[in-house]
């Protein structure tokens, strides 16, 4: 376990979903140094299912050795969050450090608030023993998952970094490394087990899924095998992108100078492109002429959905619906020509 050095006595940690699970167990890291800790979560009443409430957790954080502010706040509702950020002023003076899942905006909020305010994105390597991946995995995935434990030391890692750590996509293994932690068994719930591989993360060798099943587990995924691709037909897929051909301008091109490649699975799915280099821009079915500077894979279904401001690029990410390779800040970019289209789709 990473060591606790006292450096974040007096700060004031912002942690939205810290009722339990990964943020609760941030925050209590923490509190262990006496930080500040805002418990920024929906639960103020018991759940029949799901254990903590806000002030549950609250105790807990100054049984610690923290001072804790219990907030009620669903992310989604612009004005809880400002309420929150109010009363977290009056009561710290200010937070300087926040928690919450974005991971899409961590490139542009790195270079709009640079020298000012760090922003990073942790993501775990392995699947982690929450109430939410329990539900999702189902019984058998609690001994594949590592503990909130290595969460909270990896973010722990990140607060105590200079403000010039930024814009980074941080995995909790590799920076745990880089502090030299090398027994990982500690943070394992049933340690020597094969660990699931993270939901989120692109990572799924084959080698991991036959080192489990030699252990006599059961892989919770399967290597996706590349499928023949279809021919392009006049369905919703080429519909939408004639539409964005149209609305493409030299100053569009110009704005954003990159190019995206869709890798669609479903019906009219297949390869397309989204040329933004060229002049003019151009789309079409199959290879970019250059290589792509950004790769989406999703549905057919979601891509149009997405596209018609049906579904946020970020929801879509976030819920594993979209997987993204390559430039993070060029993905970000499509997004705000995605909202100038929504009402022509």
């Amino acid at each position: 376990m990473l060591p606790n050095t006292g450096r974040l006595a007096g700060c004031t940690v912002f942690i939205t979903g810290a009722s339990r699970g990964i943020g609760k167990a941030i925050a209590l890291k923490a509190a262990k140094d006496g930080a500040n800790i805002v418990i920024a979560a929906k639960t103020a009443q018991p759940h029949s299912k799901l254990l903590g409430t806000i002030y549950t957790a609250a105790e807990e954080i100054e049984a610690a050795g923290g001072k804790a502010l219990p907030c009620v706040v669903d992310v989604r509702d612009e004005q809880q969050i400002s309420d929150a950020v109010q009363k977290t002023v009056k009561k710290f003076g200010a937070y300087t450090i926040a928690k919450y899942g974005m991971s899409m905006y961590v490139l542009g909020m790195a270079e709009e608030f640079k020298g000012e305010i760090a922003v990073n994105a942790l993501w775990p390597k392995t699947a982690i023993d929450t109430a939410a991946t329990e539900m999702l995995g189902g019984p058998g995935i609690k001994s594949q998952c590592r503990k909130v434990d290595i969460i909270a030391d990896a973010a722990y890692s990140i607060f105590q970094k200079p403000k010039s750590f930024t814009g980074n996509f941080v995995i909790d293994e590799n920076i745990l490394k880089a502090e030299g932690i090398q027994n990982f068994d500690i943070y394992a719930v049933k340690p020597g087990h094969p660990l699931q591989p993270d939901f989120f993360l692109d990572e799924y060798p084959e080698a991991v899924s036959k080192k489990m099943e030699s252990a006599g587990a059961v892989p919770e995924f399967k290597e996706e095998k590349p499928q023949p691709q279809p021919k392009p037909c006049s369905g919703a897929v080429e519909k939408t992108f004639r539409i964005v051909k149209d609305s493409l301008s030299d100053d569009i091109v110009k704005a954003t100078q990159a190019i995206y490649l869709f890798e669609l699975s479903g019906e009219d799915g297949g390869t397309w492109f989204l040329d933004l280099k060229s002049k003019g821009g151009n789309v079409g079915y199959g290879e970019p002429s250059d290589q792509a500077d950004v790769v989406m894979s999703m549905s057919t279904d979601d891509f149009v959905k997405m596209f018609s401001g049906k579904l946020k690029p970020t929801m879509a990410f976030m819920s594993g619906k979209l997987k993204i390779k390559g430039n993070m800040a060029l993905a970000i970019k499509l997004e705000k020509l995605m909202n100038q289209m929504n009402a022509r789709l």
